[in-house]
């Protein structure tokens, strides 16, 4: 235990220096907040690097408008609490203002619409870098990432062009369009987040815990059944003792059968599980074996 709490406070001292690093070096960072553990996380890194002020940056939520309502009040709550500002960038405007064009039908989600939206919030505001709770442990091309993850002027990702990170010294020189992508919590495993979270003694949404949800089995996942994904024939709703590892869109977010209700009881599960979250419970990173990298490279965050 003691050989878990020094990696802990290291890999905490590392965010902190990385989160003052990109308010010091960007002129108009942002940090984007999903409701969800990391972006939890991450908020509590921006206390510990910048209270009793007010963060240098405002806080930014990619809404696709089927999130999951515990989310969102969790969102709005936390947020007030902590009394920054709340910008939320809505694919619903997205698909009025006729930038994106909704999907429909079984298998239709409102996630890949979110690159546009984000791409576009980030011009209108000006932002010139965005911190982000994406970990290397999550899939293979968040492992490609550096800290400081470079975007060309169309907000693009090109692996074969990230600057070198020798020695943690953090490169942000950007050209006028130009931005980055700042990790602060890189180098955590899921574990190491959830372990924080019990240190910290910080609240989380109900949906990272078991419950019981009405929900449909789908390519090996089990999908909330919500009036936000219409069934193929022959899919049944059920009701299952749930909890989820990861949040996002409520169409293409899996949960995972579970009775673990409180932290040590997930941090028992999660030990013995060998899949990734993401691996697990995303439905939008099984469309090909690329699919992370690909919408990467078109600006997905």
């Amino acid at each position: 235990m003691r050989r878990e709490l020094d990696r802990i406070a290291l890999l905490e001292a590392e965010a902190i220096t990385i989160m003052r690093e990109v308010a010091a070096e960007m002129e108009r960072p942002v940090l984007l907040f999903s409701g969800g553990k990391d972006s939890l996380v991450l908020l509590r890194i921006a206390e510990k690097a910048f209270r009793p002020g007010r963060f240098p940056f405002p806080v930014m939520h990619v809404d696709t408008g089927h999130n999951f309502p515990e989310v969102i009040s969790y969102r709005d709550e936390l947020i007030e609490s902590l009394g920054e500002r709340l910008i939320v960038a809505s694919v619903e405007d997205s698909i009025a203002a006729g930038r994106v064009v909704d999907e429909t039908g079984p298998g239709a989600s409102r996630n890949r619409l979110q690159t546009v939206t984000l791409l576009d919030a980030l011009a209108e505001h000006r932002f010139d870098s965005a911190i982000g709770g994406a970990r290397r442990d999550e899939e293979r091309a968040r492992a490609k990432e550096r800290v400081f993850s470079f975007r060309d002027r169309n907000g693009q990702w090109e692996p074969r062009s990230q600057r070198p990170e020798l020695w943690s010294l953090y490169n942000g020189r950007v050209r006028k369009g130009e931005s980055i992508r700042a990790f602060p919590i890189s180098n955590w495993t899921e574990l190491d987040v959830w372990r924080y979270i019990d240190s910290e003694g910080l609240p989380l949404p109900s949906i990272y815990f078991a419950h019981k949800r009405e929900v449909v089995e789908r390519d090996g996942m089990l999908l909330a059944a919500s009036d936000y994904l219409e069934l193929f024939e022959g899919e049944v709703p059920f009701e299952a003792s749930v909890r989820y590892r990861t949040v996002g869109d409520m169409t293409c977010t899996g949960a995972v059968e579970s009775i673990a209700a409180t932290i040590p009881e997930v941090v028992a599960e999660i030990s013995a599980s060998t899949k990734t979250e993401r691996g697990e419970t995303r439905a939008d990173d099984r469309a090909t074996e690329a699919a992370m990298e690909d919408r990467k490279r078109t600006g997905y965050f």
